[in-house]
């Protein structure tokens, strides 16, 4: 997707560097605050074979819902947020919510920028 086509509302999330269940519990609360363009049991799922596996799903930041409990992880977890700056800004404040969020690293764009975090439990 071209990000000119992508509505500054929408941000893309994508994991790496953790277990499924870490994954499915990231991907729980964000669906708690936000619209997911992917059904509730369209969970994340182990891939075959040795290369690494990144989890993705685009939420809507326009209307945040209620704000989400605390999760557990088994392990920290990497995740990377693409969307215009009010967007990618309400879901960091979100994920804050619900884990300890370090952040990594910043790319800005004209209109959007990509931010990098580390979640790990609280």
């Amino acid at each position: 997707m071209n990000s000119a086509d992508q509505p500054m509302d929408e941000v893309v999330v994508a994991l790496t560097d953790g277990a499924k269940e870490d994954a499915r519990a990231v991907f729980g609360v964000l669906r708690t605050a936000f619209a997911c363009d992917r059904a509730a049991d369209d969970i994340p799922q182990d891939v075959a074979g040795r290369r690494p596996t990144v989890w993705l799903a685009t939420f809507d930041a326009s209307h945040p819902g209620k704000k989400p409990d605390p999760a557990r992880l088994t392990a920290p977890l990497t995740a990377t947020l693409q969307g215009g700056y009010t967007a990618v800004d309400t879901m960091r404040r979100t994920l804050a919510s619900a884990f300890t969020v370090h952040d990594v690293g910043t790319a800005f764009g004209d209109q959007e920028e990509e931010i990098q975090v580390l979640l790990e439990s609280r």
